[in-house]
């Protein structure tokens, strides 16, 4: 039988964002595999190279970028000169920031705000939308933004987060259906919380949390499908419509009990 050619159902060269993190290198490491190629960028150089060693180890050719997504700039060249060298079948954008306001504080600082809104989404948005434009020329491709299930709470101690992430989520939406007659896929994943360091991190009670292996299997799964939305884990689906139908007045009660206190 003929290999398939690559694409994002059966992808050679995949980049991967946030490679660096708990859940962007459980990613990289659910696709390391002789005959696979991954771009992987991240903040962190040290963690980096030791997520690109053991994907080494496991046969598949990597190369690694270390850059900070808020340099927009810098990422969309890096972004043309990993796809000239080599068309990306594949690319996951699970890079972002979790950061929620300071205990001391009352509000998020504008600091915060403007930073989250540059890594969780200006830099996604725009990376996805240049890779996108390059996909649709070739015909083919697969594009995974990774949001949150926080996108769809107004959360009070973390308004840039779910912001930030609310509108990661109306931009995939529209993207997916701007490139869906030209080859290319583009899904949205929003996940609950996941046992990383940064999600460990989260004030409160941490219900259903998903180890990042977990979430890595089921987002290639979904890639591999070209499914518009994943939401996991599934009893989110619930809360999101839970939210949506809530009276307001209840509905507002229920998202300041969860706020820790401001100081």
């Amino acid at each position: 039988m003929a290999k398939p050619p690559p694409s994002a159902s059966h992808p050679e060269h995949i980049l991967v964002t946030g490679a660096s993190g708990g859940l962007g290198g459980a990613i990289a490491r659910h696709y390391a595999r002789p005959g696979v190629r991954l771009s992987l960028w991240g903040r962190d150089e040290g963690r980096l190279a030791a997520i690109a060693e053991v994907c080494r180890e496991a046969g598949a050719a990597v190369e690694v970028v270390s850059l900070d997504l808020s340099d927009i700039g810098g990422a969309l060249a890096a972004l043309a000169a990993g796809d000239e060298a080599e068309p990306f079948d594949l690319a996951i954008f699970a890079s972002g920031l979790g950061d929620i306001r300071a205990e001391q504080d009352k509000v998020e600082a504008p600091a915060l705000v403007a930073r989250l809104a540059a890594v969780n989404f200006a830099a996604p948005a725009a990376l996805a939308a240049a890779l996108a434009g390059r996909m649709a020329e070739r015909g083919r491709g697969g594009i995974v933004l990774v949001g949150s299930a926080a996108a769809f709470h107004a959360l009070p101690f973390a308004a840039a987060y779910s912001g930030t992430k609310a509108g990661l989520a109306r931009f995939a939406d529209a993207l997916r259906l701007g490139v869906r007659p030209h080859g290319v896929t583009v899904t949205l994943v929003s996940p609950g919380f996941i046992d990383t360091a940064a999600g460990r991190k989260v004030p409160g009670p941490r219900p259903m949390m998903m180890q990042p292996q977990q979430v890595a299997a089921r987002i290639a799964l979904a890639a591999a499908k070209g499914k518009a939305h994943l939401v996991l884990p599934w009893p989110f689906t619930l809360l999101r419509w839970l939210d949506r139908l809530l009276p307001p007045p209840l509905r507002d009660r229920l998202l300041l009990s969860l706020a820790p206190p401001a100081r």
